[in-house]
């Protein structure tokens, strides 16, 4: 099934006379070797060293890869995985395997076993590059699926490990191999990376990135008002580089000759406050729970980072008490939102409120708002009946996109292409509002919204501000049946250290904020809350686990 995003019929005016240059990775690695040559990268390794090269290093080395590819007989079209962190070694990967006219298809390495096997088979990958922590992991989806031996897996780094199936030594490869290639010329809408989406419900769903699609998003999320990129920056990718591309940052850093410093396989705050401050990182990007230990840790510790200038937060709303803390920390909280079906930046939230004169408290409010939209993206909002809603940040409806980086449909899944996909629109199955300064705000997932008595609650909204409470670390708000309501909600929430969950006084204290009607009928106490491999709260198993909790009510 395919998709249009253009008109049926397009205009023809007189013809441009602009050079004809395709959009593609490798225009990104060009640029970057021969204009920001002694700019480093940098990796911390699992025993706490670091590796450094520059961009002329690494340039040399990404056509030693592509060499190794050619040899292992990689054709354009055919699949490459990562199973990895974010290394330099997986950076390589992200360009040598799309300038050969290959595809990278990045593989979440906290899948379960089965759905590692399920990615790796989908995406037909015939050679598969491991990292060596991970190889244990690699070891559990080949028991789930014994077919996957016959593979190539080719190992990064040299810890000790158990030998995978025809394995391969990822530096042994690349000794002395040529430090240049003669690189192919890609058809910019070829594909360049493939990413599964987290499964927050059934099986992941595979997204097919061009290299056009890729070079565009490069450019946009380099802009002053989204993610303000400079050479002179050092940034850190918290964000996986398996989760929607590291939401660019592979591409936009190298293209705008950043400093990368990269965190390997220690990510606990610890280890995440030594990288940034061992190497003045000025920019960094992760969801919400990195933010909320790291914020933790400086607290008590009394450390602190000031070379970091501003972080971006996403893949889940950030909760508004994370944010004041992390402002008062000196640190600026750009609050974004996307999608891997829109590779993935869709809005942006960087100070725009500040430009208007508003009171402190609507500047605040505006500021945990997702933000305007990315020049890249179309967007219209719906409601039930698919009549659009009055863009004035109270009425909420589906949001719909389209653009030059979304997805037109899903790699081999019909199913879930004819149920995502309607008349050239991604429709995303999140309920928002948008005002009038174009500020749009995430009310709900359609799925996690609570429908009691025949009214909505935001599960969202209850969970933003159970955790502005002072005992509570995280929360999570689920809907589950009821015999009179048909669905209530219930929270689950992870304390603070040394805390003592008090179910009838967080209630209490959340009546004053919510309607009464909203407050959770149970709060249960968790050690920690289920989620997904990219960090997003996990709610089908929270539901099916307490689906009773509320039958005697």
């Amino acid at each position: 099934m395919t998709t249009s995003t253009t008109p049926a019929t397009a205009v023809q005016g007189l013809p441009g006379l602009m050079m004809d240059i395709p959009l593609t990775v490798h225009f990104i690695l060009e640029h970057a070797i021969r204009n920001h040559p002694r700019r480093e990268i940098v990796t911390r390794r699992y025993d706490g060293s670091s590796t450094r090269f520059t961009y002329a290093e690494f340039g040399a080395r990404v056509a030693q890869l592509a060499h190794v590819l050619a040899e292992l007989g990689i054709a354009p079209g055919e699949r490459v995985a990562s199973f990895a962190w974010n290394t330099q070694a997986h950076l390589e990967l992200y360009y040598a395997v799309p300038c050969i006219g290959a595809v990278l298809h990045t593989t979440n390495i906290r899948l379960f076993p089965e759905q590692v096997a399920f990615v790796l088979e989908h995406a037909d990958d015939r050679i598969i590059f491991v990292d060596d922590t991970l190889v244990p992991a690699m070891h559990k989806a080949i028991a789930a699926k014994p077919s996957l031996a016959e593979k190539i897996f080719v190992v990064m780094g040299n810890a000790p490990h158990e030998p995978l199936p025809n394995e391969r030594s990822y530096e042994a490869l690349l000794s002395g191999k040529p430090e240049t290639y003669a690189w192919p010329t890609v058809d910019e809408n070829a594909a360049a990376v493939m990413c599964h989406t987290s499964a927050t419900t059934g099986d992941p769903k595979a997204v097919l990135f061009s290299h056009r699609s890729q070079v565009l998003h490069a450019f946009a999320t380099a802009f002053a008002d989204v993610f303000a990129l400079r050479q002179r920056d050092a940034i850190l990718p918290i964000v996986p580089m398996f989760h929607v591309n590291a939401w660019g940052l592979p591409y936009t850093a190298i293209m705008c000759g950043s400093k990368l410093v990269f965190p390997g396989p220690r990510m606990d705050p610890e280890s995440l406050y030594t990288a940034m401050a061992e190497d003045s990182v000025t920019f960094s990007a992760g969801v919400p729970t990195v933010w909320l230990a790291l914020r933790d840790y400086l607290k008590a510790t009394g450390k602190s980072l000031p070379a970091l200038d501003r972080i971006v937060i996403g893949g889940s709303a950030c909760p508004p008490a994370l944010f004041d803390d992390l402002q008062a920390l000196g640190i600026e909280v750009i609050h974004a939102w996307g999608m891997t079906e829109m590779s993935p930046i869709g809005t942006v939230n960087y100070k725009k409120g500040e430009l208007t004169n508003e009171p402190a408290a609507a500047r605040r409010a505006r500021r945990l708002k997702q933000g305007p939209f990315s020049a890249l993206v179309q967007w219209k909002v719906l409601d039930d009946d698919d009549t659009p809603i009055a863009q004035d940040g109270i009425a909420r409806g589906e949001l719909w996109v389209r653009g030059f980086a979304v997805a037109r449909q899903y790699y081999k899944n019909d199913e879930a292409t004819a149920a995502a996909f309607k008349d050239g629109w991604f429709t995303t199955g999140d309920i928002v509002t948008v005002d009038a300064e174009g500020y749009m705000e995430i009310v709900d997932r359609s799925k996690d919204l609570i429908k009691s008595g025949g009214e909505w609650i935001s599960s969202v909204e209850l969970e933003n501000t159970l955790m502005g409470h002072p005992l509570v670390r995280e929360a999570c708000v689920f809907g589950v049946k009821h015999a009179k309501w048909l669905e209530r909600p219930v929270a689950a929430v992870v304390l603070r250290a040394d805390a003592v969950g008090d179910e009838v006084a967080i209630r209490a204290w959340l009546g004053e904020r919510v309607a009464k009607w909203w407050l959770p009928d149970r709060i249960v106490f968790l050690d920690a809350i289920p989620r997904t491999g990219v960090g997003k709260f996990l709610k089908r198993d929270l539901r099916e686990r307490y689906a009773d909790l509320l039958a005697d009510a």
